[in-house]
Order: C-alpha cells, then structure tokens, then sequence
C-alpha cells in the first residue's frame, strides 16, 4: 500500500475524503477540518489543501465520490446479480443513506452549502452524478431516452429521499427508510423499469424547487 506521503494529488484527494466527514462534524467543511484529516494521514496540510482548490464544495464533491466508490464495492456485479431490480435500487440508495447517516452532522453541513444559490448547478451534478452511479452498479444497460428517464426518476427519488432525511429523528433514521420504501412503490413502479421508462409530468423534479425547501428548512 502506498503511504499517504508518496501519493500523487488524486490518490490523497481519495484518501483525504474518506476522512475529512468525522472532522466535518466538528469544523465543517473547512480549512480546519482538511489540516486535521491531513494530520491524520500524515502528510502536510498544504499539500493537502493542493487537492481542494475549490475549497468545501471539493471536500463535499470528493466525500460523495468516496461513496460512490465504496457502493460498487460493496456490491459488486455477482452480488447484485442474485437482486430484483426493485431490491437492487432500495439496496442502493439505503447504502447511501446509511453512508451519510454515519456522520449525520457533516452531511448536514454539505447540504447547507450545496442549498447556496450560487452552488445549486454543483449540487444537481452531484445529484445525478449519484444517480447514475446507482444505475451502473445496478447493472443498467439502457441507452437513448431511457436512459436519461431512469436518471431523473432516480435523482428525484433520493433527492425526496435526503429531504425526509433532514427531518428525521426516528431511531437509525428508520422513518426515512420507510419513507423511501414508499417512493419506490408507489411513485417508481420498479418492476416496471426494465422496460424504457416515461416521466410522470406532474410529478417532475426540479433542482431550484428543492434546493429552497432545502434552504428554508436548515433556517428552521
């Protein structure tokens, strides 16, 4: 294994963010937070700040970049093989869930700053970013029109999913997790996916809609 020391920029960006939510929870997403995650590594604090230019929106990009590398991961092809579609998504998207819900308070944090006005085209990147890794690790072969419709039916749902989230605090996050079992009966219609999937017009996603409910409820 390569010591933090040796790594290029873009293997200690991958370190760093495996690390940086615990300090998040207490410094945010900061200077503060990206020293102590290079102290940690054991590397210096401004070759670590050569990884995030960008500052807390990189630290915040990375983070979900490391979810989504520990999602394929955990289930790779074989695994998920043996899965429903309809298990395949909920598997997913709970990973993610429970990822964030480790450090409940950084993540709190990450979608404050992402609700920024001036930030919401990072936030809907990410957001289907995310959904678009769910699909591949799912195994989604889907070209054309289908498969665009799979990615926004599926950001819309974890994006529905994370605002239930923000206002949970049932045990292990337990209403969220019912809350998007609901999604996917009732709005999804999963079993239905294999086959080319058309938008619900009244049930459209949009980014700036979202990011101010999101806005208006971290004020609360």
């Amino acid at each position: 294994m390569i010591a933090p020391i040796d790594m290029t920029l873009d293997e200690l960006r991958e370190a760093l963010a495996e690390k940086l939510p615990a300090h998040a929870v207490f410094d945010g997403w900061s200077e503060a937070a990206l020293t102590a995650a290079a102290a940690e590594l054991g590397v210096p604090a401004d070759r670590a700040g050569l990884c995030f230019p960008g500052g807390a929106i990189e630290m915040i990009d990375a983070w979900f970049a490391a979810i989504d590398r520990a999602m394929a991961a955990e289930y790779p092809a074989d695994r998920i093989a043996t899965m429903k579609i309809r298990e395949r998504i909920r598997a997913l998207v709970g990973f993610r869930i429970a990822q964030g819900s480790a450090h409940p308070d950084a993540l709190r944090r990450a979608l404050q700053i992402l609700a920024k006005p001036n930030n919401a085209k990072r936030a809907a990147s990410l957001g289907w970013r995310a959904a678009d890794a769910m699909w591949r690790v799912a195994g989604d072969s889907s070209a054309d029109f289908a498969w665009y419709t799979k990615r926004t039916t599926l950001s819309t749902l974890y994006a529905t999913t994370m605002m239930a989230w923000m206002d949970d605090d049932s045990e292990g996050f337990a209403d969220t997790y019912a809350f998007l079992d609901r999604r996917i009966d009732n709005v999804m219609q999963f079993e239905k996916l294999k086959a080319q999937l058309k938008p619900d017009p009244d049930r459209h996603f949009s980014v700036a809609r979202f990011l101010g409910r999101l806005r208006y409820r971290l004020a609360e």
